[in-house]
């Protein structure tokens, strides 16, 4: 019987060995959970879905910033905090030096309709009150669409842009409301979108939300949401 128990025993460390073996590979693939709702990309592309939201982002690390009036948030959508910040598609990893400090571009998905910048600020150790977030976007379209509208929704102030055009911005301190903010009828052109956003917040909780709506203000399913543009 004590033979016996033996030859099961290593005949199991071996098995599991096996499995332990094949795990790093499966294990490499899987997504990075950053916090609750928020994980690492895994594949090239999302789609939005029935609903219509870009769940895929590059997020820059936060800026310290105070004031969530028009006036204020205007002028910080106006201050050049890195070079190329209205036209940069930065690669995942990537980083930008401001006032000093070094900052990093991150890829994430979220599980939810909006990314949580809380979620965020946990996961990286990185602060989400009195501060400003740029993310940025690619929405890939099958076909030229007009008249659409870009349909945000931010905690608190925001200000976004579409391929390189400032097309919206809501401000105060607010809860993040779908579709709260709309732009004016816009075009998606054929192919590569760029959607960028700058996001303040003062106190508590802060996440935004983004979809684009057709020309009958219906969410806008079957985009394909990346961070590279094709050439790159």
């Amino acid at each position: 019987m004590n033979v016996y128990r033996k030859y099961l025993i290593s005949a199991l460390a071996a098995f599991v060995g096996l499995a332990v073996v094949a795990m790093p590979g499966s294990a490499a693939a899987a997504a990075k959970s950053y916090g609750s709702t928020l994980t690492s990309p895994t594949t090239p592309a999302l789609v939005t879905g029935a609903n219509g939201f870009i769940k895929r982002w590059l997020v820059l690390d936060p800026v310290p910033a105070r004031g969530l009036t028009r006036d204020l948030v205007q002028a910080m959508a106006k201050k050049q905090y890195f070079p190329d910040q209205y036209t940069i598609i930065p690669k995942n990893g990537e980083q930008e030096t401001v006032d000093g400090k070094t900052l990093t571009w991150r890829a994430v998905d979220t599980k939810l309709y909006n990314v949580d910048l809380r979620h965020y600020g946990q996961a990286f150790h990185q602060p989400w009150t009195n501060v400003l977030f740029w993310a940025v976007t690619i929405v890939n379209s099958p076909r030229e669409m007009q008249n659409v509208r870009l349909a945000i929704g931010s905690n608190a102030a925001s200000v976004w842009w579409l391929n390189g055009q400032e097309v919206i911005g809501i401000y105060g301190d607010r809860q993040t409301v779908i579709d709260d903010g709309v732009s004016e009828r816009v075009t998606l052109k054929k192919g590569s979108n760029v959607v960028r956003t700058m996001v303040v917040n003062a106190g508590g909780a802060t996440d935004f939300c983004a979809r684009f709506l057709d020309v009958n203000n219906k969410p806008i399913k079957g985009l394909t949401v990346t961070l590279r543009e094709p050439h790159q």
